[in-house]
């Protein structure tokens, strides 16, 4: 079943063919080529934003790797592009600039457009913890709150607190009216 936010702009793609070669935008669901739509100034301030933060600590803190924003990357069931996401250096390493990640990054964060419906979102979250992610962040800027959650735990933070990555990124912080304002 296709996303609801996605708009379907072809049928019975590859998923070999859609890896090699991953239209900018696109998502690979169910065998067909769905175009990721809804985004608003607000998700792209705070995709923006987030990408900065997440970027300036592995540069200041050392832990190396890198941060891309829609990276095309295979879970068990589609090929996806989270908002924000990062990989360590040994994924870093072991893919270099293959055109779709074989496996989801260990942490990706997803900023909920208007146009999404909870439930599937959850299940987005849910599908690339199943594909190796180890923390996945969904971010509501409408609600001003955020969930991470790992396979053990979910997590939500609100105005006024500060959100810290549990497995990946090591003492990353940062505070949830930064990120949301």
């Amino acid at each position: 079943m296709a996303m609801v936010m996605a708009a379907v702009l072809s049928e019975n793609v590859s998923l070999e063919d859609f890896m090699a070669n991953p239209p900018e935008c696109m998502e690979w669901v169910d065998g067909q080529i769905a175009e990721k739509n809804g985004m608003t100034v607000k998700h792209s301030r705070i995709q923006s934003r987030l990408d900065y933060c997440w970027r300036s600590y592995k540069i200041s803190s050392g832990p190396g790797g890198e941060v891309y924003t829609e990276v095309p990357c295979r879970t068990d069931r589609r090929v996806r592009r989270p908002d924000v996401a990062y990989l360590t250096p040994e994924l870093v390493a072991q893919y270099g600039d293959v055109p779709t990640l074989p496996q989801s990054p260990p942490l990706i964060a997803e900023i909920v457009s208007p146009t999404d419906i909870a439930e599937e979102i959850f299940l987005k979250a849910q599908e690339y913890l199943d594909s190796d992610c180890l923390e996945a962040g969904v971010v509501f800027p409408e609600s001003r709150w955020i969930l991470l959650m790992t396979q053990s735990q979910k997590l939500t933070f609100n105005l006024g607190s500060t959100v810290s990555t549990q497995l990946v990124l090591p003492g990353f912080s940062v505070a949830v009216d930064e990120l949301l304002a």
